[in-house]
């Protein structure tokens, strides 16, 4: 039976610029940084010590996704905390933390324009 989600695809243009965002700026973890031959590359990130993974890959064909709203959520123990320590990073927020009925959220661009989202269920 199905355990868990092993990763999570987020389209990239500029794989340098989105390794350093993601490792310098969200602290997650290179595990792999395989090169194909037409420029593409499979970057694989851990998010602290979880089991959740994303790679930064983008396939042929879908370059139109980048920059786009990613149907990703990540979640963290403090939304508030959490956006005060990357704004200081540099993370650009398009929403900041707002209360809703499920929780706290706010919502972030990475360095290729992709639309995230950092929520907790817990109200703070």
């Amino acid at each position: 039976m199905i355990t868990h989600v092993k990763f999570v695809s987020i389209p990239v243009k500029d794989y340098d610029r989105a390794l350093k965002f993601y490792t310098e700026k969200l602290d997650f973890k290179l595990l792999m940084d395989q090169s194909f031959g037409d420029g593409s590359r499979w970057i694989e990130l851990q998010v602290a010590d979880s089991q959740t993974k994303v790679v930064l890959f983008t396939p042929q064909g879908h370059e139109n996704r980048i920059g786009t709203i990613m149907n990703l959520n990540f979640t963290c123990d403090d939304v508030k905390n959490t956006y005060d320590n990357l704004s200081k990073r540099g993370v650009e927020f398009t929403k900041s933390p707002t209360e809703a009925p499920w929780g706290i959220y706010a919502q972030f661009t990475d360095s290729e324009g992709n639309l995230l989202l950092l929520s907790s269920s817990d109200h703070e």
